[in-house]
């Protein structure tokens, strides 16, 4: 039977958490891939009463042509680029660099607005599940995974609603399990498969959070980051 796809980023989590049952109560920790990935993994944390907490990663964009993922970089200066880059398409060494300078900076701003003083989770020793709202190029992913791993976690799971059939088993040769709900033949894009994928917004990250921050142990009264209005958006 053909996928219908989904309502919108709530609905492919609510649908996603039925897939992951088997790691309820087991101190899994689900890791968001801001911004898109975050409302798809808030209902998947809450079905399995997990904790949610972010895995910062930016795309590099291909310049000219940005919403093509030359590369992804993530935390503790890992940087993750597609074969061939540089040299894809013409771009250079030096373009290659200052898109990264560029995307580090928004790294920062998010680890700024969003965690504020919040500590990093403990990966060791974990069920570590990633989250996005889809899975294109997989380089966002790639990176996001070999941050995850370099901290070692128990066993480690990708999720996603949608993914590209080839970036999808690309990553079943990185990670314990990838659970992604349709890998159609004919993937264009991830915005394909929602009925509503409007860009979410730091408010919308910000929010779901605080509510996920509330209701783990130890953090009632913690007070949510508060965005400093004076940086861009």
């Amino acid at each position: 039977m053909e996928h219908e796809g989904f309502s919108d980023r709530a609905h492919a989590g609510r649908q996603l958490a039925s897939r992951l049952k088997q790691y309820a109560g087991r101190q899994t920790l689900v890791l968001a891939l801001p911004r898109g990935g975050v409302p798809v993994a808030f209902p998947v944390a809450e079905a399995l009463h997990a904790e949610l907490d972010l895995m910062l990663v930016r795309k590099l964009g291909l310049p000219g042509q940005e919403e093509f993922a030359m590369g992804a970089i993530a935390g503790g200066g890992v940087r993750v680029l597609q074969p061939g880059v540089p040299g894809l398409m013409g771009v250079t060494q030096e373009q290659v660099d200052a898109v990264t300078r560029r995307e580090e900076q928004e790294l920062a701003r998010r680890e700024r607005r969003y965690r504020g003083a919040r500590p990093q989770p403990a990966l060791q020793g974990r069920i570590v599940i990633l989250v996005d709202d889809g899975i294109a190029t997989g380089a966002t992913m790639a990176a996001a995974v070999e941050v995850a791993r370099r901290q070692r976690p128990s066993r480690l799971v990708v999720a996603a609603p949608v993914g590209a059939p080839d970036t999808v088993a690309a990553l079943e040769e990185q990670v314990d399990e990838v659970v992604c709900l349709v890998t159609p033949p004919r993937f264009r894009a991830v915005g394909q498969w929602y009925r509503r994928f409007d860009q979410t917004t730091d408010e919308e990250v910000q929010d779901l959070l605080a509510q996920a921050w509330a209701a783990t142990p130890g953090q009632e009264g913690k007070r949510r980051p508060q965005p400093n209005r004076e940086e861009p958006t």
